[in-house]
């Protein structure tokens, strides 16, 4: 279950993902972005911006509640970025 932003443990820490993805330097390192051995499927959809930070797609196309494939990559994500909405967090 996803945190309200006020619980989680580090004000960088983003509260949930979408389809697009903006995480400054300090969140993307709170999350461990870029992992290159973890996060090559995301590497290939992602920039980076000149302030450090990363601009992240999780498809290549807009996110579809009903389509089955961009459901794994939004759960995939999750799995991958625990702590995005203090889920690893101790409650």
């Amino acid at each position: 279950m996803l945190n309200l932003p006020e619980n989680l443990p580090a004000p960088e820490i983003p509260c949930f993902l979408g389809w697009l993805n903006y995480w400054s330097a300090a969140a993307a390192q709170a999350i461990g972005f870029p992992d290159p051995a973890r996060d090559a499927e995301l590497l290939t959809r992602a920039r980076r911006t000149p302030s450090g930070g990363w601009v992240v797609k999780l498809t290549d196309a807009p996110l579809d509640y009903d389509n089955p494939a961009h459901l794994d990559a939004l759960n995939r994500a999750y799995e991958r970025f625990p702590v995005i909405g203090g889920r690893d967090s101790p409650r």
